[in-house]
């Protein structure tokens, strides 16, 4: 990935453009951040997507700012959504939605199938299909806290476009 500044999404009409850009994917790829301490339920701080040629953060925590193009894309049974090691990711969104999106396709779970390993870390399948070394330093961050930083960024973008990159080697 390159050092270029990346922006987050914190308005609606930048959302609502990045959205019509993602539909035009057969597949996106889906990863959030989250806080989970002293919490019954997560509080949905990033959400990270990506398509075939576009890429992007999205900041839930925005006052005012209304997911539901996103949502909407999570919920189109057109779009295939793929994510790793899933099941967070499945929780927050259900519960945004209502239900599951769907359909899914589960890196974690399809790298069990192709012999790569029991519950593999993201880390990991991103280094045996790509060969390249994941940065997880960012990875306890607190999520919560604005503004975040240019590492921070990377970190999290990094989580969809390295997962578009394994997902075509699978």
């Amino acid at each position: 990935m390159s050092d270029k500044e990346i922006t987050v999404i914190t308005d609606q009409n930048a959302l609502n453009a990045f959205c019509e850009q993602l539909k035009t994917s057969r597949v996106v790829f889906v990863d959030t951040e989250f806080h989970r301490e002293s919490t019954y339920w997560p509080t949905l701080c990033l959400i990270q997507a990506a398509g075939d040629d576009v890429e992007g953060i999205i900041d839930p925590m925005v006052e005012g700012i209304d997911l539901s193009p996103f949502l909407d894309i999570m919920s189109d049974p057109d779009i295939g959504k793929v994510f790793h090691a899933a099941r967070q990711d499945m929780e927050i969104f259900a519960r945004l939605i209502g239900t599951p999106p769907a359909p899914i396709f589960d890196t974690q779970i399809a790298a069990m199938a192709l012999g790569l390993g029991d519950s593999i870390s993201y880390d990991n399948l991103i280094s045996q299909l790509t060969g390249k070394q994941v940065d997880k330093s960012s990875q306890f961050t607190d999520w919560t806290r604005r503004p975040l930083s240019q590492k921070q960024l990377h970190y999290a973008l990094g989580d969809v476009t390295h997962l578009r990159a394994a997902y075509a080697k699978m």
